[in-house]
């Protein structure tokens, strides 16, 4: 897999968020693959990102599969159990997607379907230790498999946790890693500062971060984000540049370029870039790593 090689020779990888349809029309999604997919490693399929009901991730990357993209299949554990789970995870080696990145799941109330219950019969570290024993060719029972299937496995942490939640960010980590866990991704970054006392704690540990790049689109969603949610931080200054700019689009993907190439000087693994609707402009976006 091309995204295992460049981060075995600790090269610089670019990922790109994919976003399944809400239906069963995958035209968008697979123009919107195409444009990435020119400048990606690979393409992150997000599994109902939001908590908002979509075509399964695991159906959304079959497609992309198809189509000669490299993919990285998000699997999440809010909202199947360790049955569900395996046997996707058994679908996804059959289909020859390579690439998993395990995660909790957004809270389902802030979805489309906040009626919906939560399973969470596995947390990402039992999630990550059945998948090592999938890779070895056995299943949550000990039973043996008729085939094993191999995965370059990522995972999600944190930006900018403080205190005693740094430290139990590091901790976490390393137990992710110890599963199985090559990379990790971070929440939306507007800041390489803000994370620089995980980036510290870790440094020489050999635990590779990917500090994800949203494209802001608007003030408006600027101060959404900001005000919102609350584990992604966007500096008050930044969004007067976007306010203060004659040419907000424009400004906005300015701002991306910059983060992107502060990014990499700093030292990260990576970026995965979110364009969110705007994958026309990933080239401009990433124009700074060429």
């Amino acid at each position: 897999m091309h995204l295992k090689s460049k981060l075995d020779r600790e090269e610089f990888v670019v990922l790109a968020e994919v976003t399944p349809p809400k239906g069963s029309d995958a035209a968008a999604m697979l123009a919107c693959a195409a444009q990435l997919a020119q400048q990606a490693d690979a393409l992150v399929v997000s599994d109902m990102s939001g908590a908002v009901m979509r075509m399964s991730a695991l159906g959304a990357a079959a497609l992309l599969q198809s189509k000669g993209y490299p993919t990285v299949l998000e699997v999440q554990c809010r909202d199947r159990n360790r049955l569900a789970l395996q046997g996707d995870l058994l679908a996804a080696g059959a289909l020859g997607i390579a690439g998993l990145l395990v995660s909790t799941g957004e809270d389902l109330h802030s979805g489309d379907h906040p009626e919906a219950k939560a399973v969470h019969d596995l947390q990402p570290l039992d999630l990550l230790e059945a998948i090592a024993g999938l890779r070895q060719g056995r299943d949550m029972a000990g039973r043996e498999l008729n085939g094993a299937a191999g995965f370059l496995v990522g995972a999600t942490a944190r930006a900018g946790p403080e205190g005693k939640a740094l430290e139990s960010e590091v901790q976490e980590l390393r137990r992710k890693a110890e599963m199985g866990a090559a990379y990790f991704l971070t929440q939306p970054v507007f800041d390489p500062a803000f994370l620089q006392p995980l980036s510290k704690k870790v440094g020489g540990s050999g635990l590779k971060l990917i500090p994800t790049v949203m494209l802001l689109k608007s003030v408006g969603m600027a101060r959404y984000i900001a005000a919102h949610f609350e584990h992604i931080h966007i500096p008050p200054g930044l969004i007067e540049r976007m306010q203060d700019a004659e040419d907000t689009p424009g400004e906005c993907i300015r701002i991306a370029r910059e983060l992107i190439s502060n990014l990499k000087s700093a030292g990260f693994s990576g970026v995965c870039l979110a364009a969110l609707g705007w994958e026309h402009r990933a080239a401009e976006i990433l124009a700074s790593l060429a």
